[in-house]
C-alpha cells in the first residue's frame, strides 16, 4: 500500500504532522509527503516519510503565484500511482482542490476534513463541525483523520525528528546530551506573532543575569535581528544552522523561548520546554507547543483575538509587547524547575 500525505503550508504546520505520519508509516508500505517549499526542510526531518514530494499550493501558501496549468499537470504527474491519500489541512484551508488534482492523478481513495460538500472528491470526509473537534490541536486533528482512515495513533504522539542530529558543541560549547544554555529564537515568519525586538534585546541580559548562558537563534535573513537581541551578553548563532543544526542546538537547550512559529514546533520535535510569546491571532489550544513543558505568555484575550492577521491590527502590538524580560526570566526558571 502506497500512501500520500499532505501538509501543503510552512514548517510548524508539517512538523505538527509528524505522529500521524507515523502513524501511516506503521501500516504502509511506502509513504510520502506532499509539502510546499515553507514546510521541505521540516518534512526532510520527520521519522516515517520514504518520499518528500514538494510543490507550491495556490489555494494554500500565503504568497501565492498565478495558477499554472503547466503546474497543476506536474502536481498530477508526482501523484500518479498513489493508492490512497490523505491531506492534512488546518480549518481555514479546504482539501478539495487538490482532491480535485488526485482524482486526476488517479488516486482511487482520499481523506479528508472539509467543512464544505466534496462530492466525489473525498472518500472519507471528516466535518470539522462534529462534536469534540472544535479546537483540538493541529496534530490531535491530524491523528483523527489517520484513525478514521484506518491507522491508528502510536503509543506516543509526541513529536518526533529523526535522529542522530549533529554535534553543535563547537557552536554551542556544551557537549551532546548535557542541556546547558538557553535558546532565544526572536524571529517569526509572521511579524503579527513575534515578541518586539527590544523586549527580546532586554531579555538576554536578564537571563544572562539570573545564571543562564544564552545562544540566540535565527536564520540567515535574520542575522541583524539576531545580533541586536544577543548584545554584548548572548551569543549569536543567527545565519549559522541548517534546520537540521538548529533541531540539535534546540535539543541541548535547558529552556527555549520562542513566538509562534516554526522552531517553537522544532523545540517540542526535539523534547524542549518552550516558553511561548504567543499571539491571538490564531489559537493557542490549536498552535501552542506540543507535547512538551510549556508556559504561554502573551494576552490571550487582546483585541486581535482570532483575526488570523499577519501584521498586527492593533497600534503598539499589545497582546505581546506586554510581556516583559522580567516575565521571560520567571517562565524559564519555572520550566527549569518543572524539568529538575
Amino acid at each position: 500500500m502506497r500512501v500520500l500525505l499532505a501538509r501543503m503550508d510552512s514548517l510548524g504546520d508539517v512538523l505538527l504532522a509528524g505522529p500521524a505520519v507515523r502513524a501511516v508509516a506503521a501500516r504502509a508500505d511506502e509513504v510520502a509527503l506532499l509539502c510546499g517549499p515553507r514546510g521541505r526542510a521540516a518534512a526532510d526531518l520527520l521519522p516515517g516519510v520514504d518520499r518528500v514530494l514538494e510543490w507550491c499550493a495556490p489555494w494554500i501558501d500565503p504568497d501565492p503565484g498565478p495558477v499554472d496549468p503547466a503546474e497543476i499537470a506536474r502536481l498530477a504527474r508526482m501523484a500518479a500511482g498513489y493508492d490512497r491519500a490523505l491531506i492534512f489541512t488546518s480549518f481555514h484551508q479546504s482539501p478539495l482542490p487538490l482532491a480535485l488534482v488526485l482524482r486526476m492523478a488517479g488516486v482511487g481513495w482520499i481523506g479528508g476534513i472539509s467543512a464544505d460538500y466534496p462530492g466525489s472528491l473525498l472518500d472519507l470526509r471528516l466535518r470539522p463541525d462534529e462534536p469534540g473537534r472544535g479546537d483540538l490541536p493541529e496534530t490531535e486533528r491530524m491523528l483523527a483523520l489517520a484513525a478514521a482512515a484506518g491507522f491508528p495513533s502510536p503509543a506516543d504522539t509526541r513529536l518526533r525528528v529523526r535522529e542522530p542530529l549533529p554535534d553543535m558543541s563547537a557552536l554551542t560549547g556544551s557537549p551532546p546530551g548535557e542541556r546547558g544554555y538557553v535558546v532565544v529564537h526572536p524571529g517569526t515568519s509572521v511579524p503579527a506573532r513575534a515578541w518586539p525586538a527590544e523586549r527580546c534585546a532586554e531579555a538576554v541580559p536578564l537571563l544572562v543575569g539570573a545564571g543562564h548562558r544564552v545562544l540566540v537563534t535565527g536564520h540567515h535573513q535574520e542575522k541583524d535581528l539576531t545580533a541586536r537581541v544577543a548584545g554584548d551578553t548572548g551569543v549569536d548563532l543567527g545565519g549559522r544552522t541548517s534546520l537540521a543544526e538548529l533541531a540539535a542546538v534546540l535539543a541541548g537547550a535547558r529552556v527555549v523561548v520562542a513566538g509562534n512559529t516554526g522552531p517553537a514546533h522544532l523545540a517540542a520535535a526535539v523534547g524542549t520546554p518552550v516558553v511561548s510569546l504567543f499571539a491571538p491571532t490564531v489559537p493557542a489550544a490549536r498552535w501552542a507547543p506540543y507535547g512538551v513543558p510549556t508556559v504561554l505568555l502573551g494576552d490571550q484575550d487582546a483585541p486581535c483575538k482570532g483575526t488570523r492577521a499577519r501584521v498586527c491590527p492593533v497600534p503598539g502590538h499589545p497582546c505581546l509587547s506586554s510581556v516583559t524580560g522580567r516575565h521571560v526570566v520567571a517562565a524559564v526558571e519555572r520550566l527549569m524547575g518543572v524539568a529538575a
